[in-house]
């Protein structure tokens, strides 16, 4: 769809482009807005990413960013922050549309009640390390955080981590994983290896949590921060990026140049004292899935009547 003989070849009236560009060179991009204006319809983005969790250097998606958002014909985007970074860089005013629910409302109905018959006691902390995404950090915020949870009451920190991370796949981490490994046999992490979760086993998992820690140094915003909110699982983000803006969580100070770790033992510290029930429930999450639904609708009918055909 990203092809300009594929926009040529299809019938629509608007393309709007959320992911799916982080290899396509700058000049392709041009190429495939050109190709959607040429034939009369309209071209719309929603600027999920303003730096790519997925590139160390950000050099392309900033090209990339360059050659699509000022041929765009209308821009979302997820923040405000996020909203006045794009108005900044480019001169261009994006329509803030919150990110709606990850996770099915059934299941949320169902992670609800199975928390309010959960022990008040426990508490139960998570650094999930995935495939390890250049953004990840994790080597720098594990230390602090498996002796601050060694130090709470009932208080247990859980790792999960993807097997190619640290049994010899192609995101494999020999330093992360040793530390992994020690850390298991002094009993002071829960470590968990397997492969991708199938959704199902995600939200169990997540649901599972009273605490989830984002170790990112850069990032925009997270859908993974929207499912523990469904979940009713509170986040600790970090505070590069916008991800603070998407709903209430706690923070602690990590950037790409800088981690502050008395703010990382603070906040989890507090995480456990108050237990803050910061999710989303179901009712709201109906409520907003319209209102994103509704500015969808008003965006592609005021640009698909601007363009024209």
């Amino acid at each position: 769809m990203l092809d300009p003989a594929w926009v040529r070849e299809h019938d629509f009236d608007v393309l709007h482009l959320h992911f799916g560009f982080d290899a396509l060179d700058p000049d392709d991009l041009v190429a495939l807005v050109d190709a959607v204006h040429d034939t009369g319809r309209a071209f719309v983005q929603t600027v999920h990413d303003l730096r790519n969790p997925h590139h160390l250097d950000r050099r392309l998606h900033d090209e990339q960013l360059d050659a699509l958002l000022p041929r765009a014909d209308a821009l979302l985007t997820l923040t405000p922050g996020a909203a006045g970074e794009i108005q900044r860089r480019w001169g261009r005013e994006a329509t803030v549309v919150p990110h709606p629910h990850v996770v099915d409302l059934r299941t949320m109905a169902v992670a609800a009640d199975c928390r309010a018959r959960r022990r008040t006691d426990a508490f139960r902390v998570g650094l999930h390390v995935k495939s390890l995404r250049p953004s990840m950090a994790p080597l720098r915020v594990l230390p602090t955080l498996a002796e601050t949870v060694a130090d709470l009451p009932g208080a247990v920190l859980q790792v999960n981590a993807h097997r190619d991370v640290v049994q010899g796949g192609a995101r494999e981490d020999a330093e992360l994983y040793e530390w992994l490994r020690d850390a298991e046999a002094s009993g002071s992490v829960d470590l968990r290896v397997h492969d991708f979760l199938p959704d199902q086993d995600l939200w169990n998992y997540l649901g599972s949590l009273d605490l989830s820690v984002l170790p990112y140094r850069f990032g925009t915003h997270s859908g993974w921060l929207e499912a523990c909110r469904d979940l009713g699982t509170t986040v600790l983000a970090p505070t590069c990026g916008y991800f603070a803006e998407q709903g209430p969580v706690l923070s602690y100070e990590h950037d790409e140049d800088h981690i502050d770790l008395a703010s990382l033992d603070a906040a989890v510290r507090r995480a456990h004292a108050e237990r803050p029930q910061w999710g989303a429930g179901i009712d709201e999450r109906r409520v907003q899935r319209a209102e994103v639904a509704a500015v969808h609708e008003r965006v592609y009918a005021d640009v698909a009547r601007t363009v024209g055909r």
